[in-house]
């Protein structure tokens, strides 16, 4: 599993009109080169009428499965610059499909590249890109009178606290960064006298937005 990457959020759509073209971009998240191939597929039928349904996807740890597809518009116009967009922002398990609807200018072929980027990257920016962090959760259990001083430390160092059961002892589970869990369990001890115990928890992402301003080339 990897620490950390970047991907969309589960899905996204925009509109932009270029020289009277319409081009429509869908952005999704995808673990599989099947969910990959089913949503271009969804995509595809939806815009059944669409002068083209052009695509590409990135998936896997290691970037390991990627396809682009030209539906049509002549060769490296327009499923390259989609992969292009999805590399650029470093994404993984990440699928776009940019459907044009022709509105009778031509483009050439600088502009469809430029223009299946744009709109590419318009989607992206309408999905919204998170950051995946691999969590530890930890759980602690101490006695109700250490509760308040815990809870305010951790608030205060931005820890994130996960839950608070409440039973004969009460346990707080608190998720940290894979790696990084001894500053917590240092700092749970010394709050607690010693007296905490510590279960380790299961491993889970949590997901933090990022910034997604557009391309200089989208300006």
């Amino acid at each position: 599993m990897l620490q950390r990457y970047l991907t969309v959020r589960p899905e996204g759509q925009t509109e932009i009109e270029i020289n009277r073209s319409r081009f429509i971009s869908y952005v999704k998240r995808v673990t599989t080169q099947e969910e990959a191939v089913a949503f271009i597929q969804e995509i595809k039928k939806k815009h059944w009428d669409a002068t083209h349904n052009c695509s590409a996807y990135i998936v896997g740890e290691h970037d390991q499965f990627q396809k682009m597809d030209d539906d049509g518009e002549p060769s490296g116009t327009a499923g390259k610059p989609i992969l292009e967009v999805i590399k650029k922002k470093g994404l993984k398990d990440t699928a776009i499909v940019v459907t044009r609807y022709f509105g009778g200018i031509k483009l050439g072929a600088g502009g469809l590249i430029r223009a299946y980027g744009k709109s590419a990257s318009a989607g992206v920016r309408a999905a919204g890109i998170v950051e995946r962090i691999l969590t530890r959760e930890h759980h602690f259990s101490f006695d109700y009178t250490f509760l308040g001083k815990v809870e305010n430390e951790l608030n205060a160092r931005e820890y994130r606290i996960v839950g608070i059961q409440y039973l004969d002892r009460v346990t707080v589970t608190v998720g940290e960064e894979e790696g990084k869990e001894e500053p917590l369990k240092e700092l749970i001890t010394n709050l607690t006298s010693g007296q905490a115990e510590w279960t380790p928890g299961d491993l889970v992402y949590i997901e933090r937005e990022q910034e997604t301003e557009p391309d200089e080339e989208d300006e």
